[in-house]
């Protein structure tokens, strides 16, 4: 039988604390690093910033002028008065150390591995290996599913710390709501249905949060945290490490940091999904995760994607005889397929542009 063990890539976070130089599996390829080197450029400008609560209330123009900007620029921004507890933030983030801080054997107990060997895509470890020459994340991540309720595999979820579930639980309802508000405001800049996004979350629509753990690398000019890709979802909102960089975003074939952000302000960037929807209007922003040589980094994910079963197509009043549908409906199900198989090859960046028709 063939030796298959390169699809068991061991932890990162086990092998950070072994390694003098990380193995050849992690080494960017010459041409893998799109748009220049991996310190990134400054950005030209802040990030935008929205006050949620007055966007959200008050139909504030000048924040809806920002939010426009900062989407049509960017794909991303920051919020802030978003109403979430900052103790609940802090509490999301202290468990998530702590997790990724346990032994071992004790984060093994939530593997993504079944039987030692199978992949899936929920629980802690790596993502999927596919082939001999794919170049590996330096990182190491727990997923887990969140929504629909009913269809949490709980057998994945933490039960160390001790407050990690139901901090988890508390944050999700947080979030569903913050994710509510942004996406009516984004309807109504496109002079649609108040609800025309969020009608489109059915009961089955999928929630996936992404805890992720980028360890100390001693080659931070050559290897990557997680490779640049778009997100598969809708709408992701993003809590980021305050203390650490790593994030970058691709415009105009340039990498830009991201600083940062400031304690209790969550980042939000559309994705593929919303992309399609809104017929290209807004896109979905490439990005990408740098190391650190001398500090880890973590940052929790909430990806919201709707039912798998679900046909995505860009939403009929915004199509016209002067703007006609620039992409093909196909199954959500059938898009993540294909960004799965695309990012597993380092070819995650641009997969909307394979639905254009």
């Amino acid at each position: 039988m063939a030796d298959e063990s390169w699809r068991l890539p061991n932890s990162v976070q086990q092998l950070a604390a072994t390694v003098q130089e990380p193995p050849s599996r992690y080494l960017l390829r010459e041409h893998e690093d799109l748009g220049g080197h991996l310190a990134g450029a400054e950005l030209p400008e802040l990030i935008p910033t929205i006050d949620l609560d007055l966007l959200s209330a008050s139909n504030d123009a000048e924040e809806a002028t920002k939010l426009r900007s900062a989407l049509q620029s960017w794909g991303f921004f920051k919020v802030s008065n978003h109403g979430m507890e900052t103790s609940l933030m802090d509490s999301v983030m202290t468990a998530s150390r702590e997790f990724f801080h346990l032994p071992h054997e004790e984060k093994k107990k939530c593997s993504n591995l079944i039987g030692g060997k199978h992949f899936q895509v929920e629980g802690y470890g790596n993502d999927q290996v596919k082939t001999q020459d794919q170049i590996l994340d330096w990182s190491d991540r727990l997923h887990l599913r969140i929504e629909p309720e009913g269809g949490r595999n709980l057998a994945h979820w933490p039960t160390h710390p001790k407050s990690f579930r139901d901090d988890l639980h508390e944050y999700a309802l947080r979030c569903k709501r913050i994710k509510g508000e942004i996406l009516r405001a984004i309807a109504k800049l496109l002079e649609l249905d108040e609800d025309c996004f969020v009608n489109q979350f059915n009961s089955n629509a999928r929630t996936y949060a992404r805890f992720n753990y980028v360890p100390p690398c001693p080659r931070p000019d050559l290897v990557l945290g997680v490779k640049p890709h778009a997100d598969f979802s809708v709408l992701t909102v993003l809590l980021m490490d305050k203390d650490v960089a790593g994030l970058q975003y691709l415009r105009d074939g340039i990498w830009y940091n991201v600083p940062a952000v400031c304690k209790h302000t969550l980042l939000i960037n559309i994705g593929f999904a919303m992309e399609i929807m809104t017929n290209g209007i807004f896109t979905g922003p490439v990005h990408r995760v740098v190391t650190n040589a001398d500090k880890e980094r973590i940052s929790v994910a909430m990806f919201y994607g709707v039912d798998p079963d679900q046909e995505i197509g860009p939403i009929a009043h915004l199509l016209s005889d002067e703007q006609p549908a620039r992409y093909r409906k196909m199954k959500a199900k059938d898009l993540l397929v294909t960004q799965l198989e695309h990012f597993s090859q380092g070819r995650g960046a641009r997969i909307a542009d394979a639905f254009k028709i």
